[in-house]
């Protein structure tokens, strides 16, 4: 159940970071046939992959087109606050 719940958390994560770039970059989202199911990969993590393969698989509908959106590398993961205060209460 842990590892699902890890799975779950980092397909989560990678749909967010794909929902960003396709923000930044919307030409990409044009590749992306009419409802088409995406599944996100990670290059290198092939137990990842192959849970996201199966399980968007096994959540598709016949005939719906299926793209994998394989990302290659992440940055950091880092805060965006620019100013920050803080105030002590009691």
């Amino acid at each position: 159940m842990l590892m699902k719940k890890a799975l779950v958390e980092k397909n989560s994560m990678l749909v967010r970071e794909f929902d960003r770039y396709i923000l930044e970059y919307p030409d990409f989202a044009e590749k992306i046939p009419e409802n088409a199911l995406v599944v996100m990969q990670m290059e290198g993590d092939e137990q990842f992959n192959q849970w996201a393969k199966e399980t968007a698989l096994n959540a598709t509908d016949k005939g719906q087109p299926v793209v994998f959106v394989t990302i290659t590398e992440l940055k950091p993961v880092r805060s965006r606050i620019e100013k920050i205060r803080l105030e002590k209460v009691a």
